[in-house]
């Protein structure tokens, strides 16, 4: 489960995380329960922001269902939502995941040289977009914008002489349009405008993120990326970055939220922090990268070992990857982790467990 939006229940109060996984795991059972287990290995942090936009709009809060126990919650069950937000969130997540690993056949990355790969490949992929796009037609969503995103993304990506918006700009569009589709379900339009402007800046953050986070990686086998590909630098980026996070938290201010707490913890505290996370990781002196990690050996055995990792929910990770000194219980708890610390929040009167601190708030707890 991957995604640039990561908060620990240390950073959120105790009632937002929980609604925070509450949609998590709704999202990979709504994925396991409409197209079957593989398809949970779409499941990610950002596809869920779907589902809370839904459930922030609505005068009552979503439905929930009892969930057995899971590693992700130390084994333990919880109520996960169950409604449409999620169903959508699924859609969207298998429609963008189809279309990704089309992107990697055509092009032939890595595993995907491999013919019998490519194969087994192309039908996962057309297998989620045909689910991603029943799902969609149920909820009323055109799945196109998600489509023709990697498209053109895939088509700018072999144009020279780009700004980097204008590479930026096909997955912006995509958030856009998941994003406004949320003010349908809601019974909301007002929001639709307001939705699609904090889905932009969304995608732009993600993009740019994702860009600044493989940059090494990216450089040292001289695979694509964009920041290369313009000639941007990491102080650029990180305007670009800082700018976008301005715009998002003005457009979340514009909404009109039943609840309005979670939203703003993820979309714009969290998101602050995954820009810092990004930057503060991808600076060439920076104490995160002074432990050295084996290279990702692509080929079978990182399919092998990111399928692995998605099946147990992220506790098991590679040697190679960022997390992987971490102990399980870090990985879940993340107690340790420079956002984390104790809330003093005397105007609210701490916190509560019920997410009064990042809801109105000033205070940064």
């Amino acid at each position: 489960m991957f995604g640039i939006v990561r908060p620990c229940r240390h950073v959120l109060c105790g009632g937002l995380f929980k609604q925070w996984l509450a949609h998590l795991c709704g999202l990979c059972l709504a994925l396991r329960d409409e197209h079957g287990h593989a398809s949970r290995l779409v499941t990610n942090y950002d596809g869920l922001l779907v589902s809370v936009l839904t459930e922030a709009q609505t005068t009552a809060a979503a439905p929930r269902r009892r969930a057995g126990a899971c590693a992700l919650r130390g084994f333990k069950g919880a109520d996960v939502v169950e409604a449409q937000g999620v169903r959508l969130a699924a859609s969207v997540s298998l429609v963008l995941a189809a279309g990704k690993v089309r992107d990697h056949v055509a092009d032939g990355d890595g595993v995907y040289r491999r013919r019998l790969v490519a194969a087994a490949a192309g039908r996962v992929a057309a297998r989620w977009s045909s689910a991603g796009s029943r799902t969609a037609d149920a909820l009323g969503f055109d799945p196109e914008p998600l489509t023709l995103a990697v498209e053109e993304q895939t088509r700018l990506e072999r144009v020279p002489g780009l700004t980097l918006l204008e590479l930026t700009a096909p997955t912006e569009a995509a958030v856009a349009a998941a994003f406004a589709h949320t003010a349908v379900l809601a019974g909301k339009p007002r929001n639709t405008q307001a939705l699609e402007e904090a889905g932009r800046f969304f995608g732009r953050l993600a993009h740019l993120i994702d860009a600044v986070e493989d940059l090494s990686r990216d450089r040292a086998r001289g695979v694509y990326n964009p920041l290369i590909a313009t000639g941007t630098d990491l102080a650029s980026a990180r305007r670009h970055c800082d700018d976008a996070l301005l715009g998002l938290s003005l457009a979340v201010d514009e909404l009109d939220l039943e609840r309005r707490g979670l939203v703003r913890a993820l979309l714009v505290k969290e998101l602050g922090h995954s820009v810092t996370r990004a930057f503060s990781e991808a600076e060439p002196d920076s104490p995160e990268r002074t432990t050295q990690r084996p290279p990702d050996p692509g080929g079978l055995l990182s399919l092998a070992c990111t399928t692995l990792s998605c099946c147990t929910c992220g506790l098991y990770r590679p040697e190679w990857d960022e997390e992987h000194h971490k102990s399980c219980c870090s990985r879940l708890d993340c107690s340790g982790c420079e956002a984390c610390g104790n809330c003093d929040c005397s105007c609210c009167g701490g916190c509560c467990g019920d997410g009064c601190c990042c809801d109105g708030c000033s205070c940064d707890c």
